[in-house]
């Protein structure tokens, strides 16, 4: 199951101002660090699998350049695990 258009933009409104990137004590909305849309897409391409799974794999699929590009890590791996809860809430709508 994959979204159309219109629902995939507003999958990826919802997730720009709603989760973020966590760095020490500071929070980057995905919206403002350019990665709602990425994390929108592979949440799309998942969807049939549930909102649970479709949210963690996303996460993993989704790779952030660190330091210019020169090391890459997971979208997972900057959130912190309330915000996997946000996600999944959010997926659970679009997973109906």
């Amino acid at each position: 199951m994959s979204l159309d258009a219109a629902s995939l933009r507003d999958l990826s409104n919802n997730l720009s101002d709603r989760l973020y990137l966590q760095i020490a004590n500071w929070h980057l909305y995905l919206g403002d660090a350019g990665l709602a849309e990425a994390l929108a897409i592979e949440c799309s391409a998942r969807m049939d699998q549930g909102a649970a799974v479709a949210a963690r794999q996303a996460l993993e699929a989704v790779q952030v350049p660190i330091g210019g590009g020169s090391t890459r890590l997971p979208l997972a791996r900057l959130m912190p695990s309330a915000q996997l809860r946000d996600l999944e809430e959010i997926l659970e709508e679009y997973c109906r």
